[in-house]
């Protein structure tokens, strides 16, 4: 039988050899290798996704303690003590002033003496307190813990011989005004120690505990911004990650971009905007508590321990007939230091006060500013004046009326002044704590959330792979 072929078919196979039919023809080898490829490509853009996520993260972490360790060290640590050090000058000077007043007394004042011993003993307790402070501060460094101990063992010294001009003056019972020649040299030896020795050594302890602040704040200032630039960094490429993988997802499945992923993106968005705004928030923080805060503050703190050792000086001026001149200039080099004007003696200086220029060098000159700035102006006009009035006094031999202008309206114009020190100082240390506290409550809150949104961002991405995987199971 003869077989036709139809024109145009397909020739049919032969049969293979024993009879078998033929085997369909096996696909290549890529198919199956596209199709093992796609979750393998899964897994390396998700594992890129989550190892950028992890970076965000973990500059997160770092950048945030960074930050909470220069609040802690300004705001609750070294800060806050190298102030209460500051105090130790202070306590010292006024330490000095209130002996040259009781002695310059003599027997006239009996009420005033007893309050001027008084303050005495609470200043020599408040120095104490502030040495054992800064032998805490002081830590492991051998140079300020050997300055800590000459101070205490100089104070010691200068207690015996301020106990001796005392005694000798008690029994003197001398009319107000200068001593016996025993009482003031006694009382030189004790002043003497205190203004070449113990006031300059706390002073210089107050500077070498205030570089712990400095060097923080100075290494805060660069790895801050440095590290919000790294989360920046860090979060553009995880979003962008996490962008990529959805793009491929939706491309490859020929599916709309998945909710989970689309919601770990948004997280991922909001934790990235959140860190950069804490870190901003601190770092913002860590300036306003340093040069708004802790620089007035130690400041206005160096200030009052200056007047304070001023209105000494005063007494000293009275007491001390041979060393009147010295006891002037160093009253007016110290009046300089708080307040510059270009005045080549005291009197030029007391004009140039009392013309009203609050526009000044000198500690004080940039704090006079603002209602508060201009009160403390106006009373050290005053104090400045009844200096100039005690002087002249003095100058025309009426030591009884000088003493009592130096016990009296002196002393009661310093004591305005040295509040409205105080109160300068405690409104820039309200802007200190504020500082701090806020720098402190944005990272808390941030703590609070971060690991929420770790856990949630980890899920969603779980959540987001896992049925595309499943498939080529």
């Amino acid at each position: 039988m003869t077989v036709v072929q139809t024109p145009g078919a397909a020739p049919a196979p032969a049969a293979q050899a024993g009879g078998q039919p033929p085997q369909p023809a096996q696909a290549g080898p890529a198919a199956p290798a596209r199709r093992r490829s796609v979750p393998g490509r899964i897994r390396v853009i998700s594992g890129v996704t989550v190892a950028s996520l992890a970076l965000l993260f973990a500059a997160l972490a770092v950048g945030s303690s960074s930050a909470r360790e220069g609040l802690r060290v300004i705001g609750r640590d070294a800060g806050p003590q190298v102030v209460a050090t500051a105090g130790l000058y202070l306590a010292l000077s006024d330490m000095d002033a209130q002996v040259a007043n009781v002695l310059v007394m003599g027997n006239g004042y009996p009420e005033q003496r007893r309050e001027a011993l008084a303050r005495y003993d609470a200043r020599r307790a408040e120095a104490n307190r502030s040495l054992l402070e800064a032998f805490e501060l002081s830590g492991d460094n051998p140079v300020e813990r050997m300055t800590v101990q000459s101070v205490l063992d100089g104070l010691g010294r200068y207690e015996r011989l301020a106990g001796q001009a005392l005694l000798l003056d008690e029994r003197a019972a001398h009319a107000p005004g200068p001593p016996p020649g025993e009482v003031v040299r006694t009382y030189r030896e004790a002043t003497d120690l205190m203004r070449m020795v113990l006031l300059p050594q706390a002073y210089n302890l107050t500077l070498e505990s205030g570089t712990i602040v400095r060097a923080t704040y100075d290494d805060k200032k660069f790895t801050v911004p440095l590290l919000r630039a790294a989360v920046l960094v860090a979060g553009l490429v995880a979003l962008a990650c996490l962008i990529w993988l959805q793009v491929f997802l939706a491309r490859r499945f020929r599916r709309v971009f998945g909710p989970a992923l689309v919601v770990a993106t948004v997280t991922t968005a909001v934790a990235l905007f959140s860190g950069l705004a804490v870190l901003d928030q601190d770092e913002r923080a860590l300036r306003t508590a340093k040069a708004a805060g802790f620089d007035s503050v130690l400041t206005l703190a160096k200030t009052r321990a200056i007047s304070n050792s001023m209105q000494g000086d005063q007494s000293r001026y009275l007491l001390d007939r041979e060393r009147a001149d010295t006891y002037e200039h160093t009253f007016l080099d110290k009046s300089l230091s708080v307040l510059y004007y270009n005045a080549g003696n005291l009197a030029k200086y007391h004009a140039a006060v009392a013309a009203g220029s609050s526009t000044a060098l000198g500690m004080l000159g940039p704090e006079l500013v603002g209602r508060q700035g201009k009160e403390v102006f106006q009373t050290y006009q005053a104090f400045q004046a009844a200096d100039a009035d005690l002087r002249r006094l003095a100058a025309g031999g009426q030591t009884g009326k000088a003493v009592a202008a130096r016990l009296e309206t002196a002393t009661t114009a310093f004591a305005g002044y040295d509040q409205a020190l105080v109160r300068l100082s405690d409104s820039h240390w309200k802007v200190f704590e504020s500082a701090v506290e806020r720098g402190e409550r944005a990272l808390d809150n941030l703590w609070r959330l971060l690991p929420f949104a770790i856990g949630a961002i980890g899920l969603l991405v779980i959540a987001g792979v896992w049925p595309r995987l499943k498939e080529y199971r």
